[in-house]
C-alpha cells in the first residue's frame, strides 16, 4: 500500500519535537503540505527548517500559536482557516502525587490536552464536512484506559480525548470525514528522554537500565517490553490520516505495545 497525501494540507499541533515532529515528518514524506505548530516562533522556524531539509521535496511551513489558550487557537485558525488533516497532538504530562496536584494543575492539563483539540476541531470540522473529506486525529494515550496512579490528572485528560473523538465521529456519519484517536504507550520522545535521564540519576543507573526498569515496574503488561520510537507512533497516525483508512472512524487505535489487557 502506498499512502499518497498529495494535495492535502495537514496541521500538527505541538510538533516542534517528539511524537508531533515525527508525525509531521511522516505526513510530509507521504506528500502532504504540513504546518508545524508550537508556542514560540524561533522554535517553530527552527523545526520547520530542519524538516524541510530532512524531506527535501516536502512542503513545510510553521505557525507559532499557543493552542492551550482560546486566544492562541483563534490566532491559529485565523492564520490557517482550512486544513484537510488535523492532528491534535499538543499535550503535557508530569508524574505527580495525586494529593499534591492543585486545582491550577488540573485546569492547565485540561486546557492543553483537551481544550486545544476541542477548539481546533470546532474550527476545522465544519469545513471538512462541507468539502466531504477530512481527517481529525487525537493523540491520546494508553493512560486513557489504564489510568496511571503517578499522574491521574494526565490520564483523565487522555480519557476525555477518547470521549470527544468518538462524539465528533458521530457528527461525520455518512460523509468522507473521519475522527479517530491513537493511543501511544511509553514513547522515547525528547520529553521522555529527560524524564528517563532524571530517573537514571536518581537511581544510579544507566539510561537504558532506567528505561527498561520503568517499563517493567510501571507497565509490566507490556508485550513490547521497551519504549516505542516516535516513528513507530507516527506510522499509525499517517495511516489513519490517509485516504486508505476511509472505513476507520470513531476508533481508539492502540500503538501501546500490548500494555492494555483487554480484547476490545
Amino acid at each position: 500500500m502506498k499512502i499518497d497525501l498529495s494535495g492535502k494540507t495537514a496541521l500538527v499541533t505541538g510538533s516542534t519535537a517528539g511524537i508531533g515532529y515525527a508525525i509531521a515528518k511522516g505526513l510530509v514524506a507521504a506528500g502532504a503540505e504540513v504546518v508545524l505548530n508550537g508556542r514560540g516562533k524561533a522554535r517553530v522556524d527552527e523545526a520547520s527548517a530542519k524538516l524541510a531539509k530532512e524531506v527535501s521535496e516536502g512542503k513545510v511551513r510553521g505557525i507559532a500559536a499557543d493552542v492551550s489558550t482560546a486566544t492562541g487557537c483563534k490566532e491559529l485558525l485565523a492564520a490557517l482557516p482550512e486544513v484537510d488533516i488535523l492532528i491534535n497532538n499538543a499535550g503535557i504530562f508530569e508524574p505527580k502525587n495525586f494529593f499534591k496536584i492543585p486545582d491550577e494543575d488540573w485546569s492547565r492539563f485540561f486546557e492543553v490536552n483537551v481544550m486545544s483539540g476541542v477548539r481546533l476541531s470546532r474550527g476545522y470540522l465544519p469545513g471538512m464536512l462541507k468539502r466531504n473529506w477530512g481527517r481529525i486525529v487525537f493523540i491520546s494515550s494508553e493512560s486513557a484506559l489504564n489510568i496511571p496512579t503517578e499522574m491521574i490528572h494526565y490520564g483523565t485528560t487522555k480519557t476525555a480525548q477518547l470521549a470527544i473523538s468518538r462524539g465528533l465521529a458521530k457528527l461525520t456519519r455518512g460523509t468522507g470525514v473521519t475522527v479517530n484517536a491513537v493511543l501511544p504507550g511509553p514513547t522515547m520522545s525528547e520529553g521522555v528522554e529527560g524524564f528517563v535521564k532524571d530517573l537514571a540519576k536518581q537511581n544510579g543507573q544507566s539510561e537504558a537500565e532506567a528505561a527498561s526498569q520503568f517499563v517493567k515496574q510501571h507497565r509490566p503488561s507490556s508485550l513490547l517490553q521497551r519504549f516505542a520510537s516516535t516513528g513507530e507512533i507516527a506510522n499509525m497516525v499517517v495511516y489513519v490520516s490517509s485516504k486508505e483508512a476511509s472505513a476507520t472512524n470513531g476508533a481508539a487505535l492502540r500503538a501501546e505495545g500490548g500494555i492494555v489487557e483487554t480484547i476490545a
